[in-house]
């Protein structure tokens, strides 16, 4: 929290600010206050208003449904959402063959990080030509 916040919040830092300014000075910053305060309100009144009227949509839209002998989860689970999923697109053919350190035979498709065997290899002064499959 900020010094001014803790001043304005603090009753007696108030009083002890208030004898260094003039009544004018004070019934300035209580009239702005009041300004602000009062906007704030309004948008407080606002915006739960909206909550209202979005939460009375929600409520008609459902007691229709229901009128209709519609669930809402049938909704959320019907055909329609199915087919807005994204198809998962079909695996990479391994393009390079390789043997670990455990002598095992593995195949990389050539996207990623270089499998270790492999770095190595190319490190030594090898090619990818060496690992490609044929």
């Amino acid at each position: 929290m900020s010094s001014m916040l803790k001043n304005l919040n603090n009753i007696r830092k108030l009083r002890s600010l208030s004898r260094e300014l003039s009544m004018d000075v004070l019934e300035d910053i209580l009239e702005k206050f009041s300004v602000v305060t009062k906007e704030r309100r309004d948008e407080e009144e606002q915006i739960q208003r909206q909550r209202a009227e979005q939460q009375e949509k929600i409520n008609t839209w459902l007691a229709l449904l229901e009128s209709d002998g519609i669930r809402p989860e049938e909704l959320l689970n019907g055909e329609s959402a199915t087919q807005s999923t994204a198809k998962k697109r079909q695996p990479r053919p391994a393009k390079y063959r390789f043997t670990d350190i455990n002598g095992e035979t593995k195949t990389w498709t050539g996207q990623g990080r270089t499998p270790k065997p492999i770095a190595l290899a190319l490190a030594a002064g090898k090619s990818l030509n060496d690992f490609l499959i044929v």
